[in-house]
């Protein structure tokens, strides 16, 4: 396995954890040989789930027009700030990479409106977390491997796409109730739920945030639910504007969009980076597990601009993702998942033969985990479809 030259201390350098499942050393004849994290990060694009993305809601439904955000893009826009992040930090560019096209395969279809109408369906049978359904998909749903089911990916890369937000054991005298799918690969491999995950998951989880409030200004002002002048007084957003107005005064809007959502992620990026080299000085960290112990994430924003995100999101959750128009998608869209997903739970017989397949032997709350596997799995487009198909006079085999 190649050497990884040049990064901190305590950056991931190799897979201490290792895989899940042992494999098969890569073939020695191999000139310019991957590391782990690198076959991580190519495992997860060439993946189904990643591919399905493509089709998946982040703010506005692929009907709604073509240059809107998707899951994918928004992953691919993740992936990038975290790269960018940890760069400069001289962290593990592909661990970070890895966590950030990873975080959010376990989301269904149309967005937040989706996870929503699946846990409202899926409380009798112990709820949906789309948190934790990457981490089905990750080591479960994925069927493309001989020898596994799921990617089968290093601990640490795991380990960033569970705790990416933060611990999920956050009292040492009383265990939080862990999601089942993660309490399970835990009890089989120690992922320290109690503690943080290493800087490069921490960076795709900044990175994140940082990625969908810039993009989401961007749709929501091209897609006419903002205008430019309703931001003038926000922090931030405020002062980029009147300084591209003076650069640019006869700019149209689509290049000052544009311009607005760049300066807003270097803004954001530069805040991390300088935040960030403080908070890495005082604690002096020496290995990764120094990065899991410090009682606080290591990469941080300042007061001032962690102030400015908590405002701006406000302001489009006001404005943008609570608006009518949105709002109008988001009921229909509930409606249609919770009533495909209750019919195929009453009527099995209705879902794909493959499918039907894994129901054999189950009990009733395995049966409807499955059923929730093949709804979150749908793109829109799909689900769409199946709702037709199911629910709408028509020929039969359509």
């Amino acid at each position: 396995m190649p050497e990884i030259a040049a990064l901190v201390p305590y950056a991931c350098h190799k897979s201490a954890l290792g895989r899940y499942i042992t494999e098969a050393a890569p073939d020695k004849k191999e000139l310019f040989p991957r590391t782990d994290f690198q076959r991580d990060r190519d495992r997860i694009i060439h993946s189904s789930a990643f591919l399905r993305l493509r089709n998946k809601t982040q703010v506005f439904v692929y009907h709604e027009g073509d240059s809107f955000r998707t899951r994918l893009t928004h992953s691919l826009e993740v992936a990038q700030i975290a790269r960018t992040i940890a760069r400069a930090l001289s962290l593990n560019e592909d661990v970070a990479e890895a966590v950030a096209l990873a975080h959010d395969l376990g989301h269904p279809p149309f967005g937040h409106a989706g996870e929503e109408a699946m846990n409202k369906v899926m409380a009798p049978f112990g709820g949906f977390d789309h948190n934790e359904q990457s981490v089905r998909v990750l080591t479960l749903l994925e069927e493309k491997y001989a020898s596994f089911d799921g990617l089968n990916l290093t601990g640490e890369t795991l380990e960033g796409v569970v705790k990416h937000n933060g611990p999920l054991i956050t009292n040492s005298h009383g265990k939080a109730a862990l999601r089942p799918t993660i309490e399970a690969l835990n009890s089989k491999w120690d992922l320290k739920l109690d503690l943080y995950a290493p800087a490069e998951a921490q960076v795709a989880n900044m990175s994140d945030d940082i990625a969908y409030l810039a993009h989401d200004f961007n749709d929501g002002l091209r897609a006419g639910l903002l205008q430019l002048d309703q931001l003038e007084g926000l922090p931030v957003v405020g002062d980029i504007l009147v300084n591209l107005h003076k650069l640019y005064p006869n700019c149209e809007q689509k290049r000052l969009v544009h311009e607005l959502s760049r300066r807003l992620i270097s803004y954001f990026v530069q805040d991390i980076l300088n935040e960030t080299v403080l908070a890495l000085a005082a604690l002096n960290p020496q290995s990764v597990d120094d990065i899991r112990s410090a009682g606080k994430p290591v990469i941080c924003h300042s007061a001032a601009a962690a102030d400015t995100l908590s405002q701006l999101r406000t302001f489009l959750f006001k404005y943008s993702w609570r608006h009518f128009k949105v709002n109008r998608m988001t009921s229909k869209s509930k409606h249609l998942l919770t009533e495909l997903f209750e019919r195929l739970l009453d009527e099995p017989n209705l879902l794909p033969t493959e499918w039907q397949a894994g129901l054999e032997n189950k009990d009733g709350v395995q049966k409807a985990r499955i059923i929730a596997d093949y709804v979150a799995s749908m793109t829109d487009r799909y689900a769409l479809l199946e709702y037709e198909r199911i629910f709408e006079p028509g020929p039969i085999l359509s």
